[in-house]
């Protein structure tokens, strides 16, 4: 028995419209997607999107996309992804594009990367805060990211309100 070894690519679907994020569908990025690769490899390209590819996770809040595909193939529809420029769904055309944040051999791999990812993300906005309220509240996400952090500082708020009735 032969296992087929797979790549997933971890992207990403920005749109200039935040409030575009709901029309987000697994059936529509893979129409968009498979479109892609047919313009710009042809047939070559359609036939091996055609045997393995196929979205396998889809967060319309964020906009983060999982494709699977083959690992011999993986490149075909990276290169296809920069040539898209809108998405069609529900009838409508919202003009986005995809960055692919990350090329992994197992979801695992990608999670963990997404991980990563986010809490740099809450980093720069970090440094965007303009009140204290904002501040502390990015730092309780970035605090969440990891579960050991935030049984810590629930342990300190504990510690610290036991020390403050005293």
């Amino acid at each position: 028995m032969v296992r087929f070894k797979s790549r997933y690519l971890l992207c990403e679907v920005c749109f200039s419209e935040r409030s575009s994020l709901p029309l987000l569908e697994d059936k529509a990025i893979y129409n968009t997607v498979r479109a892609a690769v047919n313009r710009a490899h042809g047939d070559y390209g359609s036939a091996h999107f055609n045997i393995g590819v196929m979205v396998k996770y889809l967060n319309a809040h964020t906009g983060v996309v999982l494709i699977r595909c083959r690992k011999g193939h993986y490149q075909l529809i990276w290169s296809a992804l920069t040539f898209i420029t809108c998405l069609e769904n529900r009838g409508q055309r919202v003009p986005c594009f995809f960055n692919c944040l990350h090329v992994g051999g197992t979801i695992r791999t990608c999670q963990k990367f997404l991980v990563k990812y986010n809490r740099q993300q809450l980093d720069r906005m970090l440094l965007d805060c303009k009140t204290d309220a904002e501040k502390q509240e990015v730092r309780r996400s970035i605090l969440s990211c990891s579960l050991s952090a935030v049984r810590e500082e629930e342990a300190y708020e504990d510690w610290s309100d036991d020390n403050e009735e005293i």
